[in-house]
């Protein structure tokens, strides 16, 4: 089968647009399945959508930027609160603050290998790296993917342990209060880096903002198993802990399975409909037979080829131009799209 050559450039970054259109776009770029009740409120809770087109960062430079603000600021909230935190145990004695601020402040520094991703992100290709750096991003994905399992293999010996071997708590109401300011300062790092990360397309940057939310969780059963012990009941503290432990691994599964798509080359299929649905209504436009898109970081680079009438090359450019432009209306974060043409004579 034989066709015109590509058309336009092979690498396209996305653009705004300042004049009218005579069609309708949609900025969404895609919908979401959303589980209802309970179950739902839960999944949103631990597993958030990776990406809002909505309001989505058009720029990739910018929205890198973005990005790294958040780790900078979320960074410092959450060694705020580990000071804090540690301040308590020093009147307190705690054992089990004393490792949930441990647990805060090693988890505060997995910021640090995202922050170097987004930074790494904005290198421009090389001869050895063609398509970017922005697989750096997943990869820091993984590696908080490793630290969140990692603690709560860490919590649940610490339960176990404490389970076996209590250890008095002195100085209850000020652990009470240290484990409340623990979950508040994960709980706002956690809803900060989880809106920026679907704003700019980042599975790696919710998934630290799930991870901080599991931190803050962790804090709050410091703070129920000292109301344990406040109210008679000295194995509050380990049997919540080891509760907590198992919900981390089994919250940790949406995570894993959002990074590894990500690193395999998995695209969500409403955003591959939102891409086919933007090429079919282009006019002059008979049918889509490939198409394939992929996340790089957070950004998207894809290619596909359309069928065009035989027509004389300025129209078919036309046609191209139209479908490009539309595609970058449908999905935000479009960086790269490779668009080959068959004409339907050859077909």
């Amino acid at each position: 089968m034989s066709g015109h050559p590509q058309i336009g450039h092979h690498e396209h970054h996305v653009h705004d647009h300042d004049h009218d259109h005579d069609h309708d776009h949609d900025h969404d770029g895609h919908s979401h399945t959303h589980h209802k009740g309970l179950k739902g409120w839960l999944y949103e809770l631990f597993v958030p959508h990776t990406h809002d087109s909505a309001d989505s960062i058009d720029d990739a430079l910018e929205s890198s930027t973005q990005g790294v603000r958040a780790l900078k600021i979320s960074l410092f909230i959450l060694l705020g609160t580990t000071v804090l935190q540690f301040l308590v145990v020093l009147i307190s004695g705690s054992v089990a603050l004393l490792a949930d601020t441990i647990h805060n402040f090693s988890d505060a520094l997995t910021a640090v290998p995202l922050w170097i991703a987004f930074i790494l992100g904005r290198r421009a290709a090389t001869r050895r790296y063609t398509y970017g750096y922005g697989r750096a991003e997943d990869l820091a994905g993984l590696f908080i993917v490793g630290v969140v399992a990692l603690s709560a293999v860490v919590a649940a010996w610490q339960s176990i342990d404490r389970l076996f071997h209590p250890q008095p708590l002195h100085n209850l109401w000020w652990v009470l209060a240290a484990g409340i300011i623990g979950f508040a300062g994960n709980e706002i790092v956690a809803v900060y880096r989880i809106r920026v990360g679907r704003q700019i397309g980042s599975a790696a940057l919710v998934a630290d903002g799930v991870h901080a939310r599991i931190d803050g969780f962790t804090s709050l059963a410091v703070v129920l198993g000292a109301g344990g012990v406040l109210l008679g009941f000295p194995l509050a503290d380990p049997i919540v802990g080891l509760l907590i432990s198992a919900a981390i691994i089994v919250l940790l599964w949406g995570t894993v399975r959002s990074i590894g798509r990500r690193l395999m080359d998995g695209i969500e299929p409403e955003v591959l409909d939102s891409a086919q649905a933007a090429l079919e209504m282009t006019p002059g436009v008979f049918s889509v037979p490939k198409l394939q898109l992929r996340w790089v970081g957070h950004r998207l680079q894809g290619a596909t080829t359309i069928v065009v009438a035989d027509a004389p090359l300025s129209a078919i450019e036309e046609t191209v131009g139209e479908a490009r432009h539309r595609l970058e209306h449908a999905l935000p974060k479009l960086d790269d799209m490779v668009i080959q043409t068959v004409t339907d004579a050859c077909r």
